[in-house]
C-alpha cells in the first residue's frame, strides 16, 4: 500500500491489519499525539451504499459509548474525501484465535482469567444496553502485558433497539453464535454469554464446541462433548460453567458469569444447563432436593409436636416423576411440593 493519510493528514496509514467485506483496518500513526492507532476505513465499494454508511457511523457511536479497560477504545471518527473512518486504540499483540493456534490448549487458570476479562468488558457493554453479537476468538485481542480487549462492536445494537439485519439473516461466525441468533431471533446479553462460553471451550480444548459449516447446521439439535472428555485436567466446576454457557435455552445460561468464573466462588445457578451435558448432575441435585423436601414434609405432617406419645407416621408420599428435560423436571418438583406440602 502506498503512503496515504486521512483527516487532513493527521492519521498516516502505515500497513494493513485486516480486511473484511465492509471495511479495512490499518495500522496508523496519529501525528498530533505521536502514537500508533488503528484506523478502520469503510470499503470503497460500500461508500455509495446508504445502509452500510449508516451502519458504519453507528458502530463509531456505539463504541464511543464504552470506556472500559477490556474494550478497545474509539478515539475519533469522521470522513475523508467522502469515505468514513474510525480511529481506534491499537492493540499490540495477538487474537485469541492466533494464541490457540500457537499454543493449543491453555491451562485452566489462564483460560479462566482471559474469560473473566472478557466478561467484565461485556458486562460494561450490557450495562449500557449494548449486545456485541459477534464474540469470537478473532475479536478478542490479547496485549503483550496480558490485558484482553474486546474489539469490533460493528454489529452491536442497543438491547432495546431493532436488529441491524433482516429477519432470518445472522451476522457472525457460525461456530460461536448462539442458537437463537442462528434462528434469526433477537440477540440478548445471554447470546453473548453463549458466544463467550464457546470461546472458553476452545481455549480449554483447542477446538470449538461445534463443527458447523452453515447456520442451518447450528440451528439443529446437536450434542456438545463435555470439556473434560477432551481436557481431563479442567476442574469440574469450570466445566460446569462452560457447559451451562452453551445451553440451547438462554434461561439455563449463567446470569452472573463473572461471579461463577471467579476462583473460589460457589456456583449460583438454580437449574443446571442442558440435560445432555449435565444429566448426571441434574438427577443428583434433584434427588438431594427431593430428600430435603421429604424431611420437611414429614415435619409438617407430624405438626412438630413433642411428648410421651410417639408422633403419627406420615402418610406415604410417591416419588417425584422424572421429566424429559430440566424444565419439565422443575415443573414436576413444583407440582409435587404443591400437592404434598399442604399449600
Amino acid at each position: 500500500m502506498g503512503s496515504k493519510s486521512v483527516a487532513g493528514g493527521r492519521y498516516r496509514l502505515e500497513r494493513p491489519l485486516g480486511h473484511g467485506g465492509m471495511a479495512s483496518v490499518y495500522l496508523g500513526h496519529d501525528s498530533e499525539l505521536d502514537r500508533p492507532v488503528a484506523v478502520k476505513l469503510l470499503a470503497e465499494n460500500a461508500v455509495g451504499e446508504a445502509a452500510l454508511r449508516q451502519r458504519f457511523v453507528r458502530e463509531a457511536r456505539v463504541a464511543a459509548r464504552l470506556s472500559h479497560p477490556n474494550v478497545v477504545s474509539v478515539f475519533d471518527a469522521g470522513e475523508d474525501e467522502g469515505r468514513p473512518y474510525i480511529v481506534m486504540e491499537h492493540v499490540e499483540g495477538e487474537t485469541l484465535s492466533e494464541l490457540v493456534a500457537r499454543r493449543g490448549r491453555l491451562p485452566p487458570d489462564e483460560a479462566r482469567e482471559l474469560a473473566l476479562q472478557a466478561v467484565r468488558g461485556l458486562a460494561h457493554a450490557h450495562a449500557a444496553r449494548l449486545v456485541h453479537r459477534d464474540i469470537k476468538p478473532q475479536n478478542l485481542l490479547l496485549r503483550g502485558d496480558g490485558t484482553l480487549k474486546i474489539a469490533d462492536f460493528g454489529i452491536a445494537r442497543a438491547a432495546e433497539g431493532t436488529a441491524l439485519t433482516q429477519a432470518g439473516t445472522v451476522l457472525g461466525t457460525a461456530a460461536y453464535i448462539a442458537p437463537e441468533q442462528a434462528l434469526g431471533e433477537p440477540a440478548t446479553p445471554a447470546s453473548d454469554v453463549y458466544s463467550l462460553g464457546a470461546v472458553l471451550y476452545e481455549l480449554l480444548t483447542a477446538r470449538p464446541p461445534l463443527e458447523v459449516r452453515s447456520l442451518e447446521d447450528l440451528a439443529k439439535e446437536t450434542t456438545i462433548a463435555p470439556v473434560r472428555e477432551l481436557a481431563p485436567e479442567v476442574p469440574r466446576d469450570l466445566e460446569d460453567v462452560v457447559m451451562r454457557c452453551l445451553a440451547r435455552n438462554p434461561a439455563y445460561r449463567p446470569a452472573d458469569l463473572e461471579r461463577e468464573l471467579a476462583p473460589g466462588e460457589p456456583p449460583t445457578h438454580a437449574l443446571p444447563a442442558p440435560p445432555k451435558a449435565q444429566r448426571r448432575r441434574l438427577w443428583l441435585g434433584l434427588a438431594a432436593a427431593a430428600a430435603v423436601a421429604a424431611i420437611l414434609l414429614a415435619v409438617t405432617l407430624t405438626g412438630g409436636k413433642s411428648g410421651k406419645q410417639p408422633p403419627p407416621r406420615p402418610r406415604a408420599v410417591p416419588q417425584i416423576p422424572r421429566g424429559a428435560d430440566a424444565q419439565e423436571q422443575a415443573r414436576h418438583i413444583a407440582a409435587w411440593l404443591r400437592r404434598y406440602s399442604g399449600r
